[in-house]
């Protein structure tokens, strides 16, 4: 019995967010702050933004705003999984529409596509991983998705030359 007790409380504990869960989750509220503000900001030019760049912001903004409600929030539950497939959708989502955006001059495509790519692999492997109780690898993909295709490329589309930079910072 009381190994039984040990294991409840080993899962119980992976279960639970970890300091890193918190880091990310505040870095995901700065993103989606940020782009809301620069969203309210270029009100003026929402008039000239094709419909393909509203479609990737509203996809990104779903998951930016799930991110820190799925790292904190109790795991596991029907609502967690609901929540995850929604964030799943929403992630493979603005991985499309991220290929129908493309930079002006020679080849057309960035660097920043290759996350796009590597999202609609990983994405589906983050969702596998959860039904079929991976726990360990399913919080590891879900770092480094968070990590890399949220935050990082996130943070990527504020420089001056980029819409949200121009908007947040013109």
């Amino acid at each position: 019995m009381t190994t039984t007790a040990a294991a409840v409380r080993r899962d119980r504990a992976s279960l639970a967010p970890a300091r890193i869960d918190g880091i990310l989750s505040a870095g995901a509220v700065i993103l989606l702050v940020a782009a809301l503000a620069a969203i309210v900001r270029g009100a003026s030019q929402w008039g000239q933004v094709p419909a393909i760049v509203w479609l990737h912001l509203a996809t990104i903004l779903v998951a930016v705003a799930l991110t820190p409600v799925m790292l904190l929030r109790p795991r596991g539950t029907p609502r967690h999984r609901a929540l995850g497939t929604i964030w799943v959708i929403a992630m493979l989502a603005t991985a499309i529409s991220s290929l129908f955006l493309h930079v002006s001059g020679p080849g057309r495509f960035s660097v920043i596509h290759l996350l796009s790519i590597w999202t609609l692999v990983q994405a589906p492997l983050i969702w596998w991983s959860a039904r079929t109780h991976r726990v360990e690898r399913h919080r590891r993909a879900v770092h480094g998705m968070v990590i890399g295709a949220l935050l990082i490329a996130g943070f990527f589309t504020f420089p001056f030359h980029r819409l949200l930079g121009q908007w947040l910072f013109g």
